[in-house]
């Protein structure tokens, strides 16, 4: 049997509830949905990287990330996203800045985009994501 491992890089505060940032089991690692914060700083409330969709797009791709590589994974490895937004009207614009992101990977992860309202005030966007290594 394959143990799980949480995961939660330096760059995330712990998590408010008993969740995890991310967990892997043998070769399946899934990111929990993660959001605009910009990296933590110790004694600080989260942060959102600023008030437009783009820099919490990308802060959300930058903290996807570092869990995909606490775990030993990369962008090749993800099978599939989930996008959530908060405004219909983001899909546009949510797709052109995810298409210039995701541009170099040679196949597209899967992905799924919905409109929810379920994120705290002043946060736009949330991803998360399904890897399997090797």
């Amino acid at each position: 049997m394959t143990e799980k491992t949480a995961l939660t890089p330096s760059t995330h505060t712990a998590p408010p509830a008993r969740f995890s940032h991310g967990v892997r089991k043998g070769n399946i690692l899934q990111v929990a949905g993660q959001v605009g914060f910009l990296p933590a700083v110790p004694g600080q409330a989260p942060t959102p990287a600023g008030p437009t969709l783009r820099e919490q797009t990308l802060q959300t791709f930058a903290n996807v990330k570092a869990i995909l590589e606490e775990g030993g994974a990369s962008w090749d490895d993800v099978m599939m996203i989930r996008v959530y937004l908060t405004d219909v009207d983001h899909f546009a614009e949510m797709n052109a800045i995810y298409n210039e992101y995701f541009a170099d990977l040679t196949v597209a992860p899967a992905a799924r985009t919905t409109v929810y309202v379920g994120l705290p005030a002043g946060l736009l966007i949330e991803i998360d994501a399904l890897a399997v290594l090797g």
